[in-house]
């Protein structure tokens, strides 16, 4: 390891250290291992370097979280990054506090974004038409702007198409449909601006017992905002980060995934 990444890790666990909420887990007063903030640190190093060679001002970054493989989905968390004028990437996203009902709306650096104990130490990138950027750069750099249509109210699998919840994923595909849709400055029209340009969310197969469990044991999950015909048939619609990727690249609004491993 390089001195100067040993010394980013090291202010890393110190950071850690004086914390003791991480965002979408349980809240716990423990350092994270060595070897993931090395892991996070080197994704983050070379995630910026792909970003750097892209020529992007503006792009959607995911990672991978959790294992959705069974899902058919590979990544679990998306958000807006950006180049500062001084350089550094900033990500914009959506988190909630410590497994539970509430999140808010955080800016990041490259190596604060990736530090999540990931199940998969890769990236994923997609690059926006230049349009997109530049609609969406003064919106992410506007910290009223970026609140205008954020909801604390959180729910890991809400419904695209309601307003009781919002999940991460589906924050930053309402905030792009204000950047590009003056008219767009509630939830409700950003919703419809989504559906005209034809965003489809991920369908999740989820069964009664199993949806039974993870209300009763996880304050972010909750079923009630899915209209009743789709919920008792096991179907749960919801935002994944691929479903934005796969629009991004149908509607024109954006190019190909890009993988950073």
């Amino acid at each position: 390891m390089s001195r100067a990444l040993k010394t980013v890790c090291a202010a890393v666990l110190l950071a850690a250290a004086l914390t003791t909420a991480q965002a979408g887990r349980p809240c716990q007063a423990r350092l994270p291992a060595a070897t993931s903030v090395v892991q996070a640190m080197e994704l983050a190093a070379r995630t910026q370097a792909r970003l750097d060679a892209s020529g992007a001002q503006v792009v959607a970054l995911a990672r991978a979280g959790q294992d959705l493989s069974a899902h058919g989905l590979q990544w679990s968390h998306l958000g807006w990054a950006y180049r500062t004028p001084a350089g550094p990437w900033r990500v914009v996203h959506k988190l909630n506090h410590c497994g539970s009902a509430q999140a808010a709306v955080y800016r990041q650096g490259l190596g604060e974004f990736f530090l999540d104990d990931l199940h998969l130490y890769e990236a994923g990138i997609v690059v926006p038409t230049a349009e997109v950027q530049q609609r969406l750069l003064p919106l992410l750099q506007d910290n009223t702007r970026l609140a205008q249509l954020h909801v604390p109210a959180y729910n890991m699998v809400a419904y695209p198409w309601a307003q009781r919840y919002q999940q991460s994923n589906q924050w930053a595909i309402e905030t792009l449909a204000l950047a590009m849709e003056p008219g767009a400055a509630s939830r409700d029209r950003a919703q419809a601006w989504l559906q005209f340009k034809g965003y489809q969310p991920s369908v999740l197969r989820v069964g009664a017992l199993t949806r039974l469990g993870a209300r009763m044991t996880a304050a972010h999950i909750a079923f009630d905002d899915h209209p009743n015909d789709k919920r008792f048939a096991d179907r749960i619609e919801t935002v994944s980060a691929d479903s934005v990727f796969r629009w991004l690249g149908r509607s024109g609004l954006g190019g190909d995934v890009v993988t950073v491993r």
